[in-house]
């Protein structure tokens, strides 16, 4: 059996020295057709030509190979327009500012600055800014587009601001802020979640008639509030403007959803702790900046992308993007 696999291994080997020299060669040559683009201005991606490639390699295929060959050879095409692309394009303006941003940020990510951050004292923004800062001067903001607005008017430095959650999923309005400002993110830094139920001092729990929060809190704690009863919600900015509102108010059956820090500073009982659904309830939160600023040991890329409204594209993405990521389904050496 161990001379069989033996065997079989080295057979491997032998294809994988054919595909190398083939695949080189392909590549040379499709270097050769980039220069002829260059000189008859043509653009670097033949739709058609690749479409049509693509449906005669699959149907050339064995029917237990043809979704691998799309794939296969989609990877191939997408390769050799990249290196079109180097030859086409040997420099660009963005290769230009990532590498300006590299050799011109700061060794150090600044310890203090001006942060903008969304809500008032004690919301989670704040504990993420601490994180991120050793000291930071942070300025509230009622929203977040007020965030966006500051930076780019000069007023803050950087914006702390949360992108996604575990449970609640995607801010979809941070990232339609960021395609309109075209901001950077400098920094992320993922805080651990957990949500309470704060009133009154001496409010008794069953009184409670509304609770004030931020919508993914509210998403977040969905089991919980379904358990009190009949119960109005009423979304509002932010956990700690709950927190505060609560604190402020005449009414005594009403509580907040917010952070167990917000508590002591707004002179609150916990009447429930860790209500979240999800007890591995975590926010991640990044911090953007006008500038490109990219520091030592920066080990992380965003991208935004707009892609077709495709199936077999978007299964494409997927597949290149989603194996490497989690370590799954990455075909090991044989």
């Amino acid at each position: 059996m161990e001379n069989n696999l033996q065997d079989l291994r080295s057979r491997i080997d032998n294809v994988d020295n054919e595909i190398i020299r083939l695949f080189q060669e392909r590549m040379n040559i499709s270097s050769s057709i980039a220069e002829y683009k260059k000189a008859n201005n043509l653009p670097v991606q033949d739709i058609k030509r690749e479409r049509d490639k693509l449906s005669d390699l699959i149907n050339k295929s064995d029917e237990d190979f043809k979704s691998y060959t799309s794939v296969l050879y989609s990877l191939l095409f997408e390769l050799s327009r990249s290196y079109q692309d180097r030859i086409l394009y040997p420099t660009s303006d963005l290769k230009n500012k990532v590498s300006y941003a590299i050799d011109n940020t700061n060794k150090l990510f600044p310890p203090c600055a001006t942060v903008a951050c969304q809500g008032v004292e004690g919301a989670y923004s704040q504990h993420a800014c601490e994180k991120l800062f050793q000291i930071p001067k942070i300025m509230y903001f009622n929203n977040f587009a007020s965030i966006f607005a500051s930076i780019d008017k000069g007023l803050c430095d950087y914006g702390v601001l949360p992108i996604e959650n575990s449970t609640a999923g995607s801010v979809k309005q941070i990232y339609d802020l960021m395609m309109y400002y075209n901001f950077n993110i400098v920094r992320s830094v993922r805080v651990k979640v957990d949500h309470n139920l704060l009133a009154k001092k001496g409010t008794d729990i069953s009184k409670i008639r509304e609770i004030y929060s931020h919508e993914h809190a509210l998403a977040q704690c969905t089991h919980y509030i379904n358990s009190l009863g009949n119960v109005k919600v009423t979304v509002v900015e932010n956990t700690a403007v709950a927190a505060k509102m609560v604190a402020e108010s005449d009414r005594d059956d009403i509580a907040a959803i917010s952070s167990r820090s917000c508590a002591p500073l707004y002179g609150l009982d916990c009447l429930a702790s860790s209500i979240q659904d999800k007890g591995n309830n975590y926010t991640r939160f990044i911090c953007i900046s006008k500038n490109l600023e990219i520091y030592p040991g920066a080990d992380r890329t965003s991208l935004m992308m707009i892609i077709s409204h495709n199936t077999s594209q978007v299964f494409y993405y997927f597949y290149l993007v989603s194996p490497i990521k989690n370590n799954a389904m990455v075909p090991g050496p044989e």
